[in-house]
């Protein structure tokens, strides 16, 4: 049976090459990629799911060698909403095959960060933004769920050509 660096390499992998091929699917100057997600919370557009993806694989890479270096991972005042908001704010202006270079270089550092784990460093405790203090295994895993669960919306989204409400889940324990 596979260890658990294996399946999580294996998920990271795979979930990344399905994201791509996601946004790849849509034309590159189509109409989808204004199209909003959410009715709450971010009003993000599609186009603004792309970007959250990119400031979210960057920030996790940088928390996670933080955690994996004996630091304490995110600062305890780090505030997610501000921050998502302030970061895809901030990538208005890329263009949409930029995003898509970027998202796929954050997945590979992240995929890269992961092959150079112990077994041991799986189980390092650091504060995630949205976790708390939590395992750098929950923390990957989340990595890969939290794409499909924006891409579950968004194409919910497309499909009815009407934003969803954005249902906020709640992480382990909280």
């Amino acid at each position: 049976m596979p260890d658990r660096k294996e399946l999580i390499l294996q998920r990271l992998a795979d979930e990344g090459a399905r994201t791509a091929a996601f946004f790849g699917g849509l034309p590159a100057d189509g109409p989808q990629w204004q199209q909003q997600v959410y009715l709450t919370g971010p009003l993000w557009r599609v186009r603004d799911v792309l970007a959250h993806f990119v400031s979210a694989e960057r920030t996790f890479a940088h928390f996670g060698r933080d955690i994996l270096g004996g630091g304490p991972g995110a600062p305890d005042d780090f505030v997610i909403d501000e921050f998502n908001a302030t970061q895809v704010a901030g990538l208005r202006d890329v263009p949409t095959a930029d995003l898509m270079a970027q998202f796929e270089a954050a997945r590979a550092d992240v995929v890269g960060i992961v092959q150079g784990m112990t077994d041991a460093d799986f189980d390092r405790i650091g504060r995630h933004p949205w976790f708390g203090r939590a395992p750098l295994a929950n923390m990957l895993k989340l990595i890969y769920r939290h794409n499909i669960i924006h891409q579950r919306d968004i194409a919910k989204a497309l499909e009815t050509s009407r934003p969803v409400p954005h249902v906020d889940a709640q992480p382990a324990g909280g």
